[in-house]
Order: structure tokens, then sequence, then C-alpha cells
């Protein structure tokens, strides 16, 4: 990646972090299967209940209908209590309740693919790794650091080879909140944004204007 768009993003996106809200390792998972096809936002309004409720110990045992009752908002929540469940039963019998720094053990978990497995391994770990959600996804094609038929998997191996290893992380949430709150899928704030030279969204938009 050119290094004039991470530096346009240190000054766009100077602190970022992850938006979903947590206090312990098992949260920041739950948490994320929560997120898919949801906002960070939302997701959080159901956690703050769900984690005052139960901790991993107790969410093990639960019954399936009283999670469903509470994360009702998020969207397909009868399949995503069962994730739930199912997550919080393997890590009571496998690692006592925590979170391990394994990727295997983690993407063979029911709901946990491979761009949460990184959200999880790169926020409680440090291991470098680059998430590909939808704002990423559309972002990376937008600045033509991927090609628009390139799937996500081929998008984050292409950022991983463009950005250097120890910024991984870091821009992998800079993207997230640039995409989020700057170059949005609709109405992008392209006339504040510092990266309009790189984007082929905006050149494009300028030439039907």
């Amino acid at each position: 990646m050119k290094y004039d768009i991470l530096e346009k993003l240190d000054i766009m996106i100077p602190h970022p972090r992850c938006e979903l809200n947590y206090n312990k390792d098992y949260e920041l998972l739950i948490a994320t299967v929560l997120s898919a096809q949801c906002t960070d936002a939302r997701v959080n309004m159901v956690t703050k209940e769900l984690f005052a409720k139960y901790d991993i110990f107790s969410l093990s045992k639960a019954l399936k209908k009283d999670i469903e009752k509470i994360i009702r908002p998020v969207g397909t929540y009868t399949k995503k209590s069962e994730y739930i469940i199912s997550i919080a039963q393997s890590l009571v019998e496998n690692y006592e309740g925590k979170v391990p720094n394994n990727r295997q053990y983690l993407e063979s978990l029911p709901g946990v693919g491979r761009k949460t497995c990184n959200v999880v391994l790169s926020n409680l770990y440090n291991v470098p790794a680059i998430a590909v959600d939808t704002h990423v996804e559309r972002v990376s094609k937008r600045l033509s650091l991927a090609k628009e038929k390139d799937s996500v998997l081929t998008v984050e191996k292409k950022l991983m080879r463009k950005i250097p290893k120890d910024k991984w992380s870091r821009t992998h949430h800079q993207l997230v909140l640039f995409g989020r709150y700057i170059c949005k899928s609709k109405n992008p704030e392209c006339s504040t944004c510092l990266l309009q030279p790189e984007c082929k969204y905006y050149k494009n938009k300028i030439k039907k204007d």
C-alpha cells in the first residue's frame, strides 16, 4: 500500500479502536459473533444486558429461549443464540472459560469464521491480522487496493501484502472506521476525505457529474 494512504488514514482516524464493548475475553468473542449483519451500536445495546445477566459459565447452561429474548434485536437471533451457548459450553469444557490464542480451535467454533477470529486474536493477543468486513471490503475496492470481483479472502491477502505487518491491526481498525463514518456505502463524505486522489469511486463520480 502506498504510504501516503496510511499517512492520510492516520490523520483522519488517529485513534482507531474496536467499537464493540467488552470487559472480558469471551465477551469480545461473543459480541463479534453477534455483530454479523448487525451494527456494533446495536450489539452493544444487547450485550450490555446479556453480560449483566450471564457470565461464561452460566451462559453455557442457559436456555436458548432466554438468550433469544435478549439478542432478538441483532437479527438471526435463533442461530446466534445457538452459537453463543455452544461457544460458551466449548470454552468452559476445553479452556476453563478462557478464549485461547488458538486460531484452529476458534475457527472450529460455531458462528466463528476467519473474520471473527482475526478480530478476536488481534484485539486480545495483538496477533497481526486484518479482518475484512463489509466496510474494509468496500473501501479496499474503492481505493483500488483490490479488484471489484475479489473475494473477501483475496482482499485480505492483498492487504496483507501491501500493508507492513506491524501495521495490520491498526490499519484494519482505521479502514473499518473510515468505511463506517466517512467512506459510507451510501452518500460517502467525499468532500471531507483526504483520499480523493487515490479513490476510484470519487474519480468516477466526478466524471459522471
